[in-house]
């Protein structure tokens, strides 16, 4: 972005006069004093901690303004460009807004209760190599995170790709409003949130609210082997593309080969062609299969989409392989973690090819409510110990899960560790570990196994 003050305050409705500042040039955005750009705009938000005592630092390493709130005495200690507005989050809001009116790119906005994140690289994927391509950071999915993706846009962007995640109603009514989707995706309806909904038929109802703000000539994508989802687009009016495993969708797979670092599939529009997506587990299919439909509808070629899908660049800790200081393969999907997700990690890892063991370290899923206790039980079903060797789990919701397998493993192959004896967990592993093991790391954000990661793979 390349924007000068004047133009900032105008689109924002700043309560102070800015005219000596008026031509200082903003370059990008910024809510951490400690990681921006020179030339950023500081917006000091309201977290943990009150943003406005981090501006003076803000300046100091290089920001040419910051935002300000009416109900905060303004304390920085030079005279730097200071904007007046009523709440800094909302300003953020409507500066992303008027942004992406201003470059007017082509917006694919992608939620789901799993997936989005792939989904949302593979897109981004396909359309780059026929577009100028801007797509969410890491997962910048929210409030927050979608108007900063907007904001770092550059010129030329001709499409973005907008990733979008709620866990309350309003939350995607609020974002879809925001960008007015083009294209709206919805990859699936899973478990994530059941806290907050109570049932997967009003988290169907939440994701459908990605479609309040998508265009009267807009198109929605989404996953037509979902009963809920057919439900409810029954009386959508704008366009509808379908993708999934059945053959009533617009898109389907025609055959499935899945080996261990990467899946080979054929699809009904062009059987004679083979994609490979460099991933594991037959469930990316459907994640694929709802990017090719997104190139499909926006005149991307075949051969440019093959491509795109052999070599796209996923998001860190997606059902990633790296490498351990043992010499054993990790696989990574640390990042979170829910029943449908780890149900079908754990099916296409237990058929991972190996010599040595296969070895599980599964924590907490966190968000399920009074469900919590059936839902991490019912992953017991994707345990056979033939087939997975040792079992590690970590959290006070994996207990139950450690109470449906003790039978079948016994308390040799089997281990529950509380959240704060995970170094005990990463000792334990690190003295059974083979060169020749396979080992799987999945669970939810706030049990960060990340740290497990670490340790064996550095």
């Amino acid at each position: 972005m390349k924007m000068k003050l004047a133009e900032i305050a105008k689109a924002i409705a700043v309560k102070n006069d800015i005219t000596k500042w008026q031509d200082v040039e903003i370059t990008s955005v910024a809510f951490d004093s400690r990681n921006l750009a020179a030339g950023a705009l500081f917006i000091p938000l309201m977290g943990q901690s009150d943003g406005h005592r981090f501006a003076n630092a803000a300046f100091e390493n290089g920001a040419a303004a910051t935002l300000w709130a009416t109900d905060h005495e303004v304390t920085t200690t030079t005279d730097q460009p200071v904007l007046i507005v009523d709440d800094p989050l909302q300003s953020l809001q409507e500066l992303g807004k008027y942004y992406l009116h201003k470059i007017n790119p082509m917006v694919v906005a992608v939620t789901g209760s799993n997936g989005k994140t792939t989904t949302k690289d593979m897109i981004a994927s396909i359309l780059s190599t026929q577009m100028n391509v801007t797509k969410t950071y890491a997962n910048f999915n929210n409030q927050i995170g979608v108007p900063m993706t907007l904001l770092s846009m550059e010129p030329n962007t001709e499409a973005v790709v907008v990733e979008m995640g709620m866990d309350h109603f309003g939350e995607l009514d609020f974002l879809s409003r925001m960008v007015n989707p083009d294209v709206a995706v919805i990859t699936m309806i899973g478990e994530a949130h059941i806290e907050f909904f109570g049932t997967r038929d009003k988290i169907a109802d939440a994701k459908m609210e990605i479609t309040h703000g998508l265009k009267e000539d807009g198109t929605l994508v989404f996953n037509g082997d979902e009963p809920l989802l057919i439900e409810r687009t029954a009386s959508l009016a704008q366009q509808q593309l379908k993708f999934g495993r059945q053959l009533e969708n617009d898109l389907y797979a025609t055959s499935v080969n899945a080996a261990t670092h990467e899946i080979t599939f054929t699809v009904n529009q062009w059987p004679e062609e083979d994609f490979t997506i460099p991933m594991m587990g037959e469930y990316n299919v459907n994640n694929a299969l709802a990017a090719l439909t997104v190139g499909q509808l926006l005149h991307v070629s075949v051969g440019n989409m093959r491509q795109a899908l052999a070599n796209v660049e996923l998001t860190e800790n997606r059902a990633q392989w790296i490498q351990g200081t043992a010499g054993e393969q990790i696989l990574s999907d640390v990042y979170n973690s829910n029943p449908t997700a780890a149900k079908q990690v754990l099916h296409a890892f237990a058929q991972t090819p190996t010599t040595g063991h296969r070895i599980v370290v599964l924590g907490d899923m966190l968000e399920l409510g009074d469900a919590s206790p059936r839902l991490h039980a019912s992953l017991a079903d994707e345990f056979d110990a033939a087939a997975i060797s040792d079992v590690y789990l970590i959290g006070p919701q994996m207990k139950v899960l450690y109470e449906r397998l003790i039978e079948a493993y016994g308390t040799e192959h089997l281990h529950h560790y509380d959240v704060e004896n995970k170094q005990q967990l990463m000792n334990d592993l690190e003295k059974q570990i083979q060169p020749t093991d396979v080992v799987m790391l999945k669970a939810s954000h706030g049990i960060h196994l990340e740290t497990v990661l670490q340790n064996l793979a550095d």
